[in-house]
């Protein structure tokens, strides 16, 4: 975009917060990629900072109000100092705009997720003129290529890499089409730079992201790419140790996708497929556009294709018209399927969706509902972790714990993992013998063979 570097602007730090989402994690490390270009440096000490950036999340419950609660203990810590430019991002600022610009003076600029390739002018206009900033236009495809021309250097042992945005589904109690925009599919070779930019970083570990990231289509005079030419692409970098991809949708699960579990080596077999409820009358309510039989379609071919494929999944509960029979139907799916790492969340009406007007199922039975929901799901967990212990598993370590003693990996299927360990192990797949374990994480120790230095 042609900016020129402010000298005005050197040296100044940002702080982030970051609310919500993986993909929110990415924009934080791509919109302070981007901030760099004109003089600010990162700051963990959100007091030191010359701005201060929440990028916002709207999928959960009173979304709005935590943002404003924040911007009330900015103004706190910044009573006695001067104040920083403050910059709320992300959906809920795609979703309230010039709103949140009248409600709290105290905001300077106001950016959606689509229009972050404008942050460096919105601050340096705001720097000059000190008028507030809006800027929440739907310009992906213009993002994605200023951010194409700005490396990626943000990378952990595993690291995200978005390569799909919006959604074209419209389930009805969903705002991310509102938010996010339809559909984008970032072109292929776009996300294979990005890719190799980051494995030059350190990456080992590739989360390809998307709304919808198992409908990612994007065609060139050459091919149509889908998600499963990406996987099969990242297979061939030496450098990368393990794949996986999220968010999916059940409707896009198709049969050349499920056929890289056949040929892929390095992609995960952990399944994160949301499926809402286990009633199709909830589904249809929903316009979740699958059935549970269609599901089950999909679980089945998998766990034949490879009998170790789990699933993770995300469970609406007390969704408009919930029955006693609906909410058995859910919890029949999870016997079956035997969800692991999944979500559940009582269903929260989201301003200008469908459901929003809906009438709500009765509180208590709600709660009631997520609290046998949630004991089945963390069971499953609870049982899986513990019929490890006494067993080794392959873990990919990512750094070293804030105790600064034990190091931190995940198995393949995401499961946390802490142990003893070198510091030359990060970034390393390495076996772990697991000798307890708790609903969130296995402990071990190092197999000896590992704790052999190399000559």
């Amino acid at each position: 975009m042609g900016l020129k570097r402010n000298p005005n602007l050197m040296l100044k730090k940002i702080f982030i917060k970051t609310f919500g989402c993986q993909m929110n994690e990415y924009d934080s490390n791509r919109i302070f990629d981007t901030v760099k270009k004109i003089g600010f440096e990162k700051t963990d000490k959100y007091e030191d900072a010359n701005c201060y950036l929440l990028n916002t999340c709207h999928i959960r419950d009173k979304a709005k109000e935590k943002v404003y609660h924040e911007i009330g203990r900015v103004k706190k810590i910044f009573r006695s100092k001067k104040k920083p430019i403050v910059i709320v991002a992300g959906c809920v600022a795609q979703a309230e705009n010039q709103e949140m610009l009248r409600r709290e003076p105290y905001i300077d600029i106001v950016i959606g997720p689509q229009s972050y390739h404008k942050i460096n002018d919105a601050i340096q206009r705001h720097t000059n003129n000190k008028k507030k900033e809006e800027e929440t236009e739907f310009d992906t495809i213009l993002k994605f290529n200023y951010l194409s021309k700005i490396k990626n250097k943000n990378s952990k042992v595993s690291s995200f890499l978005t390569i799909q945005e919006g959604c074209d589904k419209f389930c009805h109690f969903c705002v991310v089409p509102y938010t996010r925009g339809p559909e984008y599919s970032r072109p292929f070779d776009q996300i294979i730079n990005e890719a190799h930019e980051i494995v030059q970083s350190g990456a080992k570990e590739i989360i390809l992201l998307g709304q919808n990231v198992n409908a990612y289509s994007y065609e060139d005079k050459n091919k149509k790419y889908k998600l499963s030419d990406l996987l099969l692409e990242l297979e061939n970098f030496n450098e990368i140790k393990r794949i996986r991809y999220t968010t999916s949708h059940p409707k896009d699960m198709t049969d050349d996708l499920i056929n890289v579990y056949k040929k892929s080596t390095k992609l995960m077999p952990l399944v994160h497929l949301p499926v809402q409820s286990g009633s199709n009358k909830i589904l249809k309510l929903m316009n979740r556009k699958h059935t549970i039989e269609e599901y089950l379609i999909i679980y089945e071919r998998l766990k034949k294709i490879n009998v170790n494929v789990e699933f993770s999944s995300d469970f609406i509960i007390g969704y408009p018209e919930e029955n006693d029979d609906d909410f058995k139907n859910t919890m029949e799916l999870i016997e079956k399927v035997k969800f692991t790492n999944s979500y559940s969340f009582i269903f929260s009406p989201r301003p200008g969706t469908v459901a929003a007007d809906l009438d709500l199922v009765d509180k208590k039975k709600s709660k009631e509902r997520l609290e046998i929901i949630q004991k089945k799901l963390f069971n499953n967990q609870i049982e899986k972790n513990k019929s490890l212990e006494g067993k080794t598993v392959n873990v990919l370590v990512e750094n070293r714990m804030k105790d600064g003693i034990k190091l931190f990996g995940r198995t393949e299927y995401m499961t946390s993992v802490i142990f003893d360990g070198d510091l030359e192990n990060i970034g390393k797949i390495v076996q772990v013998e697991i000798t307890s374990s708790n609903q969130n994480s296995l402990f071990g120790k190092l197999k000896e063979s590992y704790k052999q230095k190399v000559a």
